[in-house]
């Protein structure tokens, strides 16, 4: 089994696809055991908050994509407002005008999508589209080398566990935010550092927070603090 933090790892990868290729946000979404997508990755609060919104509504692009195994452009989201009204909205209150979605596959199975979001309206070119897969096909390569497995199915049991963590991430961000007095987008950034610092994985770091006795807990938030104050800026 290959040694990486699957959580950590996803998370920059959409960060770099997001600076790559000049969009406002990134997501990646992952289907459970139950054929349902969940959120796994997402560069920005407002983009984990659509992507969360879209999971919700029985039409979307990013559903579009993962049911037909293709990639699904949207240039223009206010032209699309009576395919997807709440979507639509809820896409603008968060300013986004367009998206891409990217299959994520291995063989022919699609494990979830990629989803792009831009704060201007505008198609991706051929190589930017190409770009993009690569960078779902870099995502769907690590979790198959991960856990060696060659089907979607046999891969069911660690995609519950890695779609687990995510959830266990945003409780650990919450404690964070409310013990610090900052953002969800901050309380990220601080457990990121913290883990890197310490060498740890940021899944096994948000872990041990969520699971701490109140002592416990106080002494890691505190350590979580020191390190923010310390360190340079992440890259």
């Amino acid at each position: 089994m290959v040694d990486f933090d699957l959580l950590d790892l996803t998370i920059q990868l959409t960060e770099d696809c997001a600076r790559l290729l000049d969009v406002a946000a990134a997501g990646l979404l992952l289907a459970d055991a139950s054929d349902r997508l969940r959120l796994l990755a997402a560069t920005s609060e407002q983009a984990r908050h659509l992507e969360v919104f879209q999971l919700q509504q029985d039409q979307c692009p990013c559903l579009d994509c993962y049911r037909s195994g293709a990639p699904v452009s949207v240039t223009d989201l206010r032209e699309h407002a009576g395919r997807w009204p709440e979507f639509v909205a809820a896409a603008a209150q968060q300013g986004f005008r367009s998206v891409h979605a990217i299959p994520m596959r291995l063989h022919t199975d699609v494990l979830g999508t990629l989803g792009l979001f831009g704060s201007q309206g505008g198609d991706l070119n051929s190589e930017d589209l190409a770009l993009a897969q690569a960078f779902a096909h870099v995502a769907s390569i690590a979790i198959v080398q991960q856990h060696s497995a060659q089907t979607r199915s046999s891969l069911l049991p660690e995609l519950q566990v890695a779609v687990a963590s995510r959830g266990v991430l945003e409780m650990a961000k919450g404690i964070v935010a409310a013990t610090c007095a900052v953002d969800m987008q901050e309380a990220f950034v601080r457990l990121r550092r913290h883990a890197r610092a310490e060498g740890r994985p940021l899944s096994l770091l948000a872990r041990e927070l969520v699971d701490a006795q109140s002592g416990a807990r106080t002494a890691l938030v505190t350590a979580i603090v020191e390190t923010a104050r310390d360190a340079s800026p992440l890259l």
